[in-house]
C-alpha cells in the first residue's frame, strides 16, 4: 500500500512541480511537436515576432517585405487564412482582394519627360518632383504627402489607398515614410509605430497585457483562442475577454457576475423589498413602526400598504377616508420577485466571496509553509523531501479559486437571465442537482486539504509526517479528479446541450495556467530575397531607437532603454532620417 502512495506522489509531483512561482522548478521541460503554446511578446522581440510572420509570406509568394506586409494586414496577420486563400483562388485574386499590385511601372522612369502634370492640383511639376507608385498613377510629391497625412491623422496608415479614382492599390510604406519625414517628421514616426503595432492590434493571436500598469507585453498564442494564460508580470488573464481568470464561468456570465457585483443594482433590490416611494417626493421611506399611516421627511402621509396619499387622522383600524383592502396581485408579485431574486443572489454571491476570501487568507499560508518547510529539513529526520507540501498548497490554490467562480457560473446556468427558455423546469432541477452534487463534493475535500496543510508538520515526529504526507497526497489526487469531472459536466451536460452555442468556457488544466514563455531575441543579417542587399533582419517599419503615436492606454515603463532598442511606451527622443 505504501509503495502505491510513493507512486503517486511521483506522478503528483511531476505535474505540480511548476504551479507555484516562488519555488524552484525543474530543469527539464515538456517537448512537444509545436513547442510551447503561449509566448511573451515584449518590447525587444516584437519585431522579430512580426519578421517571422513576413518571412513566411515573402518566401512562399516571393513578394517585397511591403507587399507581405500589406497582404498580412489585410487578413489580419493570419498566416493560415493567407495561405489558403492562395491555394483556394489563386494569387491574382489574393493580391487584388488586399490591394497590392506588383506590376512595378517605376521600372519606365528613363521614358518620362521632363515635366508632368499633376492631375490632383492641375499643375505642371518636374517629373523628380512626381512620384509614381506600383499601380502606375503618378502624382506630385506635395499632393502624395498631404493625402499620406491625412490618412494618417484618420488613423488609416495601415491601408492608404492610391489617390487615384476607383485605384484599391496599397501605397508603398517606404514611400509614404520618406515623403512625409520630409514635411512632418513626427508624423512618420506615428506612420511606422502604426505599422509595428498593427502585428498585435490586428492580430487574433496577439493580444497586450491587460495589466496596469502596463507592463509593455504582448501575449501571442498558437492553438486555441479560449485559454486562461499568465503574462511574465505574473498576471494571469483570460485571452478571450483580457479580464482575470474566470473559469468555469463562460466571459459573458463573468461580465454579467462583475458587474452585479460592482454595481449597486443589489441595493436597489432591497430598497424595492423595504421601502415604498413617497407619492410626493418619490423619494425611498422606510417603515420603523407597526402603523402603516407613514409620513415622510417632506410632510406627506400615505399608506403602506397600497402607497397611496392619504390625511393623518387615523384610528386603530382604518385611516380616515382611505380603504385599500382590494387585493392587487401585480403588485405583489412584484414584490414577492424583487424578495427571492435578492436572496438569491445573496446565496450565490455569500459562497462565491467566502471562498474567494479564504484564497486571500490561504494566500499568505506560503510564507508560514515555506518557514516550516525549512525548519523540518534543518532537523536530523529521515524525511528530506516536503515537495509535496508545495504541490498541496498549489493545488489548494488552484481549487479554491475553481470553487469561487462555480457559485458564479452555478447562478447564471440554473437562473432565468440567460437560459430560461432553453431548458424546461424539470431539466433545470435535475442538471443542478447534479451540478451542485459535485460543487459539494469538491468543496469538502478542499477544506480538508486546507486543514491537513495548516497541521504543525515541523514538531511531528517522522512517522506523522509520512501520514500527512499521504493524506496531503490523497486528497491533491481526488480534488484534481474532481475539478476535472466538475469541467466536463459544464462542457457536456450543462452547457453543451444550450441550441445557443455562445458560451464555452477555458479548459482545465491540472497544472494550472500556462506560464507564457518568452520569445528569443536574435538580430542577424541577412540578404534580401529580392533585392539582393544586405539587411537588418527587422521590418522596414522599425524606426528608430524610439517611438511616437503611441496608443493612450500605454504606460510609461520604469526601466531604461538599452542602446540600440525602443520603448513601446516612451516618445521619441529624435527623428532619424531615413531617406
Amino acid at each position: 500500500m505504501e509503495d502505491d502512495y510513493f507512486s503517486s506522489d511521483d506522478d503528483y509531483q511531476c505535474s505540480d512541480q511548476e504551479s507555484m512561482e516562488d519555488f524552484e522548478e525543474p530543469d527539464f521541460k515538456l517537448v512537444t511537436a509545436k513547442g510551447p503554446t503561449t509566448q511573451v511578446i515584449t518590447k525587444e522581440s516584437l519585431l522579430v515576432a512580426q519578421k517571422e510572420d513576413l518571412r513566411k509570406v515573402m518566401d512562399m509568394l516571393s513578394v517585397r517585405e511591403h507587399h507581405a506586409r500589406t497582404l498580412l494586414i489585410y487578413h489580419r496577420w493570419d498566416v493560415e487564412k493567407l495561405f489558403s486563400v492562395y491555394v483556394d483562388r489563386g494569387k491574382a485574386f489574393l493580391f487584388a482582394e488586399a490591394g497590392v499590385t506588383v506590376d512595378e511601372h517605376r521600372a519606365s522612369d528613363s521614358s518620362l519627360s521632363s515635366s508632368i502634370m499633376c492631375d490632383i492640383c492641375m499643375e505642371d511639376v518636374p517629373s523628380d518632383e512626381s512620384t509614381r507608385m506600383d499601380c502606375g498613377h503618378c502624382f506630385c510629391n506635395n499632393c502624395w504627402t498631404e493625402h499620406f497625412i491625412v490618412k494618417i491623422n484618420e488613423g488609416q496608415s495601415k491601408r492608404i489607398r492610391c489617390m487615384a479614382h476607383k485605384c484599391n492599390a496599397i501605397c508603398d510604406e517606404a514611400v509614404v515614410r520618406t515623403l512625409v519625414s520630409k514635411k512632418q517628421p513626427d508624423m512618420a514616426e506615428k506612420f511606422e509605430r502604426f505599422l509595428l503595432e498593427s502585428y498585435i492590434e490586428d492580430n487574433k493571436r496577439v493580444k497586450w497585457c491587460p495589466s496596469t500598469p502596463h507592463c509593455g507585453n504582448a501575449i501571442r498564442i498558437e492553438d486555441d483562442q479560449l485559454c486562461e494564460v499568465e503574462c511574465s508580470c505574473g498576471l494571469q488573464f483570460c485571452f478571450s475577454c483580457l479580464s482575470e481568470a474566470h473559469s468555469p464561468c463562460s466571459c459573458l456570465m463573468w461580465e454579467l457576475w462583475a458587474k452585479k457585483c460592482r454595481d449597486e443594482s443589489e441595493t436597489v433590490n432591497w430598497m424595492t423589498v423595504h421601502t415604498k416611494p413617497c407619492p410626493k417626493c418619490h423619494k425611498p421611506v422606510e417603515k420603523n413602526g407597526g402603523c402603516n399611516l407613514v409620513s415622510c421627511i417632506c410632510g406627506q402621509a400615505f399608506c403602506w400598504h397600497c402607497g397611496g396619499a392619504t390625511g393623518r387622522e387615523h384610528t386603530w383600524t382604518s385611516i380616515a377616508n382611505h380603504s385599500c383592502g382590494r387585493y392587487k396581485e401585480d403588485q405583489e408579485k412584484k414584490s414577492e420577485r424583487a424578495k427571492r431574486d435578492l436572496y438569491r443572489y445573496m446565496h450565490y454571491h455569500n459562497r462565491y466571496k467566502a471562498h474567494t476570501d479564504s484564497f486571500k487568507l490561504e494566500s499568505k499560508l506560503k510564507e508560514t509553509i515555506q518557514e516550516k518547510v525549512a525548519i523540518s529539513e534543518g532537523k536530523d529526520s529521515k524525511v528530506r523531501d516536503y515537495s509535496w507540501v508545495n504541490n498541496g498548497l498549489g493545488r489548494l490554490f488552484r481549487s479554491r479559486r475553481i470553487l469561487s467562480y462555480s457559485y458564479a457560473f452555478a447562478f447564471y446556468m440554473f437562473g432565468d437571465e440567460l437560459f430560461k427558455d432553453e431548458m424546461t423546469e424539470k431539466e433545470r432541477e435535475i442538471k443542478q442537482h447534479l451540478f451542485e452534487d459535485q460543487q459539494q463534493q469538491l468543496e469538502s475535500n478542499v477544506e480538508r486539504l486546507s486543514k491537513i496543510l495548516e497541521e504543525p508538520f515541523d514538531q511531528f515526529a517522522d512517522s506523522k509526517i509520512m501520514e500527512i504526507r499521504m493524506q496531503v497526497i490523497n486528497a491533491s489526487v481526488i480534488i484534481d479528479n474532481l475539478c476535472q469531472k466538475m469541467y466536463e459536466c459544464i462542457e457536456n451536460d450543462l452547457l453543451g446541450c444550450l441550441q445557443l452555442g455562445t458560451h464555452s468556457i477555458a479548459p482545465y488544466k491540472s497544472k494550472g495556467i500556462e506560464r507564457a514563455s518568452e520569445l528569443q531575441v536574435c538580430w542577424t543579417n541577412k540578404a534580401n530575397d529580392t533585392g539582393g542587399t544586405e539587411e537588418v533582419d527587422r521590418p522596414s517599419g522599425s524606426g528608430s531607437s524610439d517611438e511616437s503615436g503611441y496608443p493612450s492606454r500605454k504606460r510609461a515603463r520604469k526601466d531604461d532603454i538599452g542602446v540600440g532598442l525602443f520603448d513601446l511606451n516612451l516618445p521619441a527622443a529624435e527623428v532619424v532620417d531615413r531617406n
